[in-house]
């Protein structure tokens, strides 16, 4: 079953079930999806895009919920917590940081890296293999730590 159709089965789910949080936060997810399908030049819309669309908003929520606590808007940040729960459910499992650091070397290893200049040759091989099961920010840190 596609992710959308993940969505849609939940969204029908949460309104049987009165859960008015987690159809908020389906509905939102759902509202990403169709942009997705009526942007220009694209034809079908895959799991991966769907993927992608969900990170961005994952880590929407996440830089939400810092500023809000903060803030002490406890008020704010239950709904951000709750929306970004939804979310995580569609994502795939993320990689831990020991995995991130050994994918790295390997990966600073084949491209022959030695230093901070060679930054630009690592990190697009490292987003291309990691993006889609680990935190952009995780994989840069680690990179520079390991290119230092």
């Amino acid at each position: 079953m596609s992710l959308i159709e993940q969505v849609n089965a939940g969204i029908m789910a949460s309104m049987k079930a009165k859960e008015q949080d987690r159809l908020r936060a389906l509905r939102g997810i759902k509202s990403a999806f169709l942009l997705l399908q009526t942007a220009e030049g694209v034809s079908e819309v895959t799991d991966d895009m769907c993927i992608k669309a969900l990170q961005k908003m994952a880590k929407q929520r996440k830089d939400s919920l810092d500023i809000y606590v903060q803030q002490g808007r406890e008020d704010l940040a239950v709904i951000e917590r709750a929306e970004l729960s939804v979310i995580e459910e569609f994502l795939p499992a993320q990689m831990s940081a020991e995995d991130i650091e050994a994918q790295v070397k390997n990966i600073i290893a084949e491209a022959g890296a030695s230093g901070m200049k060679d930054l630009g040759k690592v990190m697009p091989v490292a987003m291309k293999a990691m993006g889609a099961v680990a935190d952009g920010k995780l994989i840069s840190e680690t990179v520079k730590r390991l290119l230092s």
